[in-house]
């Protein structure tokens, strides 16, 4: 099946967009969540330019990545810690 047009609406705005059919539902999500977001920012901080929304919910979404980054390189490294003691462990009994 080949691409898809839909319009998605994100602060009051419409943006058309063709995208394959298995990211339809993604993206819905996504534009629903920023505008959830939008309207919870506009109510806490009586923010009144779409722009300075945007752009903090811009950068809500853009710490989440970056942490879920740094948490993922922790998790690793814990991981190859623990499997270098798991080895030493390994070599000492099989010695």
């Amino acid at each position: 099946m080949g691409k898809q047009k839909i319009k998605l609406t994100i602060a009051d705005r419409v943006y058309p967009l063709t995208v394959e059919p298995g990211q339809e539902e993604g993206l819905r999500k996504a534009a629903k969540t920023i505008d959830g977001l939008i309207k919870t920012y506009e109510r806490s901080y009586a923010v009144r330019d779409k722009q300075d929304v945007l752009a903090m919910c811009a950068l809500q979404f853009a710490t989440q990545v970056e942490q879920k980054s740094i948490d993922k390189t922790e998790e690793e490294e814990a991981v190859q810690k623990r499997l270098k003691a798991l080895e030493v462990l390994i070599t000492s009994n099989l010695t």
